[in-house]
C-alpha cells in the first residue's frame, strides 16, 4: 500500500473528526448519567457499551483506536501543542505494559463489589481513567503513555485483536513519530506476545494470554454485591475466583507452549484469544436478557418470559462458533489494525 492509499482525504478526516467527537460527548454524556442518573449511567456504561467492546475488538480493534474517547483525552495535549513528547524507553515500555495488565487484573473483579452496582464509583473511576490519560499525553510522545501504554483495556485489545476484519487509516495519528516501538497498530496479526525481548515485556503478554480465559470464566462465577457488608470476605471471594482461574489457564499455557512445536504457537495463543472471548460472551449475552447465572447480574432488560427456553444455548453456540473461526480458523496474514501515516521524517 503506498502512502497516498495510506493517508485520509480531507473530507475523510473531517468525518472522523465528527465522529470522535460524537463518541467523546457520549461518553461524557454516560459519566454525567452515571453521577446523577446511575441506573441508566450503569446501563449505558456496564450492560451496553461493554457488552459491545470485546466483539468491536475482534472485529475491527482499529475503530476503535479511533474513537476511544480516553485515548482522545489522552491526545488533546498533542493536538493543543502542550505536549512535552517524552520518548518512552523500552525499560518503561516494559512498566507501563505490566502496568496496564495489572490493573486490568485489579478493577475488573470489583465490579463485583462497588462498581457494578454503584453509578457514581464508576463515574469516578472513569474520571480517574481520563485524568491518568490527559496527563499521559502530556509528558509522553502521542499514544505511547495511554493508548499503548498503562491503558487495562490495551492487554485485551491485543489478545482479542490479532485477526481483524477491517483496518480503517489511523485516524488520531497525522504523521507516525515512532512514539512506541513496535507500534501495535501496524504489526501484521499482532497479539500480546509480539515483542519478544526483552524478559520484562514478555511475561505480562504470556499472563495475558495465557490466563484471560480463566480469568473471565471465574468472573462469572461471582455474583454482584450490593452493599460491603463483609468487605475482606467478599473482597476475596471477588479476586478469588478470576485470579484462581487465572492460574490455571495461564498453567495449561505454559504447558503447552513447552508440548508443541514453536510454528504452533501462533495458534495457540489465536485459540487462548478465542476461548477468552468466547467465554465471556457465553456468559454475558445471555445474562443481559436475564439468563445470567445469578437472577439480576448484569441484566439490561428481562425477556425471560418473552424468549424461548433454547435462546441461551442458541447464543452461546453461535458466538463461540463465530469468535473460533474469526481468531483461530480464519487465519488472515497481514491483517493490521490500522493503516498507518506516513513517517513524520518523510518529504
Amino acid at each position: 500500500m503506498n502512502k497516498e492509499e495510506r493517508l485520509l482525504t480531507p473530507k475523510q478526516r473531517v468525518g472522523w473528526r465528527i465522529l470522535q467527537a460524537v463518541v467523546w460527548l457520549v461518553g461524557v454524556a454516560i459519566v454525567g448519567a452515571l453521577l446523577w442518573k446511575p441506573k441508566i449511567g450503569i446501563d449505558a456504561f456496564w450492560n451496553v457499551l461493554i457488552p459491545v467492546a470485546p466483539a468491536l475488538l475482534v472485529l475491527a480493534p482499529g475503530i476503535w483506536r479511533n474513537i476511544c474517547p480516553l485515548g482522545m483525552t489522552s491526545l488533546i495535549p498533542r493536538r493543543f501543542g502542550f505536549s512535552k513528547g517524552r520518548k518512552l524507553s523500552v525499560a518503561t515500555q516494559a512498566v507501563f505494559a505490566t502496568t496496564g495488565v495489572l490493573l486490568l487484573l485489579l478493577i475488573v473483579p470489583l465490579r463485583h463489589v462497588i462498581f457494578d452496582l454503584n453509578g457514581p464509583a464508576t463515574a469516578k473511576l472513569l474520571l480517574s481513567m481520563a485524568g491518568i490519560a490527559f496527563l499521559m499525553g502530556v509528558f509522553f510522545e502521542g499514544k505511547s503513555g495511554w493508548c499503548s501504554g498503562i491503558c487495562p483495556v490495551h492487554p485485551v485489545e491485543k489478545l482479542y485483536g490479532q485477526a481483524p476484519l477491517f483496518s480503517p487509516p489511523n485516524a488520531q495519528c497525522d504523521r507516525c513519530t515512532k512514539c512506541v516501538q513496535p507500534c501495535p497498530e501496524s504489526i501484521p496479526n499482532g497479539h500480546p506476545l509480539s515483542v519478544e525481548i526483552p524478559l520484562s515485556r514478555v511475561f505480562p503478554g504470556m499472563l495475558l494470554v495465557g490466563g484471560f480465559p480463566g480469568f473471565v470464566y471465574g468472573w462469572f462465577q461471582v455474583q454482584d454485591q450490593a452493599k460491603l457488608r463483609d468487605g475482606l470476605g467478599q473482597l476475596a471471594e471477588a479476586y478469588s475466583w478470576p485470579l484462581g482461574g487465572l492460574l490455571v489457564t495461564f498453567l495449561l499455557f505454559v504447558i503447552l507452549q513447552k508440548v508443541l512445536p514453536r510454528k504452533d504457537h501462533p495458534f495457540l495463543i489465536r485459540l487462548f484469544g478465542a476461548a477468552a472471548v468466547s467465554c465471556y460472551y457465553w456468559f454475558r449475552l445471555p445474562a443481559l436478557f436475564g439468563y445470567g447465572p445469578f437472577p439480576g447480574d448484569g441484566m439490561l432488560v428481562d425477556m425471560t418470559a418473552t424468549l424461548p427456553g433454547w435462546f441461551p444455548i442458541a447464543c452461546q453456540l453461535i458466538t463461540t462458533t463465530a469468535f473460533l473461526y474469526l481468531l483461530v480458523f480464519r487465519h488472515k496474514p497481514q491483517a493490521i489494525w490500522t493503516h498507518p501515516p506516513a513517517f513524520a521524517t518523510d518529504p
